[in-house]
């Protein structure tokens, strides 16, 4: 949509430039992500159509991933939302993650970093309290199973090593995945994260567990302690870890 479009409300914009009638025409890609937000809201409010509102969303809670972690009243609460237009935001960003999510109902192999954040990133940017997960792996590397370990503040004082290791034997898993998130939204790693690392890779050479990586969620973004080599893991890094 063209900028000088942008002051006129969605009904004063020529059919050709309107995103619904732009979506039949040329296909939702062709949209942005403001105008896409704009035909689940339909209407703006008086002196702001629905792009521009769509845009201001965008810009207050940061982007997709912020909508999706936002809570639904602080989305209820922006004027010209309300309930029926924040359930359909969370329930549009529900779908495309769904259908993301259907390529991975066979075992996908975890190759790097961002293939776990593929996995598990959209269920713990939301979250309010810390959750520690593990990804199962096979030889291949590929994801057996992923369990949640604990809910709270994640060290190695609070975590008890068999709870995390106890699943691994079980499902005789090669190597985990250490996952949790920072609901405070930085990814960075305290020196707690870095200790309770450290105490994990010891445990696994014991057990003959492999520890491939702890990787920290956010509302930033993720962080790598693997990739960002700031200990010593106890496996072979994976070609295509970077």
């Amino acid at each position: 949509m063209r900028e000088d479009n942008y002051h006129l409300s969605i009904r004063d914009i020529p059919e050709s430039d309107r995103p619904r009638e732009r979506l039949e025409l040329l296909g939702a890609s062709s949209l942005t992500k403001a105008e896409l937000i704009a035909i689940l809201l339909r209407v703006g409010i008086e002196g702001i159509n629905a792009v521009q509102l769509a845009q201001q969303l965008l810009d207050r809670f940061g982007g997709l991933r912020g909508l999706h972690a936002a809570r639904f009243d602080d989305l209820c609460a922006v004027k010209g939302v309300g309930r029926a237009k924040a359930a359909q935001i969370k329930a549009a960003i529900e779908l495309g993650h769904r259908m993301n999510s259907e390529r991975f109902e066979k075992k996908p192999a975890i190759n790097k970093p961002a293939d776990v954040f593929d996995l598990i990133g959209h269920d713990l940017i939301m979250k309010e309290q810390e959750e520690l997960w593990i990804m199962l792996l096979n030889t291949r590397n590929q994801l057996l199973r992923r369990e949640l370990i604990y809910i709270g503040t994640v060290n190695h004082s609070s975590v008890r090593l068999a709870e995390v290791f106890e699943p691994s034997i079980r499902l005789h898993a090669s190597s985990i995945i250490i996952v949790h998130n920072h609901p405070s939204g930085d990814p960075h790693p305290s020196d707690e994260d870095i200790g309770f690392t450290e105490e994990l890779i010891k445990a696994g050479r014991l057990l003959d567990i492999g520890v491939l990586d702890h990787i920290i969620i956010a509302r930033a973004g993720f962080y790598s302690i693997r990739q960002e080599d700031r200990v010593e893991f106890n496996t072979i890094k994976p070609r295509f870890w970077n």
